[in-house]
């Protein structure tokens, strides 16, 4: 019998579209409820500083209602770190964030900031929430990540899946991945994986060894709008079944 590995389906795009609008159309709760009911294994929101997806009242609605975990991703601030500690996430993710940005660019330079880090994360290794960082696959942002205590990485893979698109230098991208999902195994470092991830590409990253989990939003939601919310989560469940037999 083949491994497990988690799916978190980020449902931030709904939450955009009600944005553009305004008013409670489409519902994100709704979307969170069609998720699990369709196979997510989490819940991934990404509570930005510009609040441009989910908000406040969103995430505690959602911590409320959902039967499954809920995965927060924020940036590394005091601000942020004290939203999560009074709505309580099951786990959080911390993210690199620029207001300029469309999507998030890349991983945290946890080498560069690492002083920064551990100063705001120390407490928060000693909660009951979860704590990740989203790295780039390096094996000096991952050395930095275990120097700081966090045990779960989410290895970007914007870049492998930018590589597949073009049918450029796959190979490459997708041995970084399997080299740092290695180290990280070798010093008890749990490993996620996400950004870019389709249909077409996610299959080899689910072959990887010691990869638990991966969160997929932005295709999902935009694969949806044609076949349904359900329908996609439950194409993505089969795929990634296939890849870990």
């Amino acid at each position: 019998m083949g491994r497990n590995i988690r799916l978190g389906v980020n449902i931030d795009h709904v939450a955009t579209l009600r944005n553009a609008r305004g008013g409670n159309h489409p519902e994100i709760i709704n979307a969170a409820l069609v998720a699990q009911s369709s196979g997510a294994d989490l819940i991934t929101v990404h509570l930005r500083e510009d609040r441009r997806h989910i908000n406040e009242n969103d995430l505690e609605n959602l911590l409320r209602i959902i039967d499954i975990p809920l995965n927060l991703e924020i940036a590394a601030t005091t601000e942020m770190i004290g939203l999560a500690n009074k709505y309580k996430p099951q786990s959080i993710c911390f993210v690199p964030e620029n207001r300029l940005e469309i999507t998030t660019e890349g991983g945290l330079n946890v080498s560069k900031n690492f002083n920064k880090l551990k100063k705001l994360l120390d407490p928060l290794l000693n909660s009951d929430i979860k704590v990740g960082l989203f790295i780039d696959p390096n094996n000096e942002q991952l050395m930095a990540t275990q120097e700081l205590g966090v045990k779960t990485v989410e290895f970007h893979t914007g870049e492998y899946a930018e590589a597949f698109l073009k049918n450029q230098d796959v190979d490459l991208e997708l041995e970084k991945i399997k080299n740092n999902v290695q180290l990280a195994t070798k010093h008890n470092i749990s490993c996620h994986a996400g950004h870019g991830l389709n249909f077409e590409n996610v299959f080899l990253i689910a072959s990887i060894p010691n990869i638990e989990e991966l969160n997929i939003g932005h295709f999902l939601i935009g694969d949806s709008i044609f076949n349904g919310l359900e329908n996609s989560i439950s194409k993505m469940r089969d795929i990634i079944k296939k890849a870990v037999k």
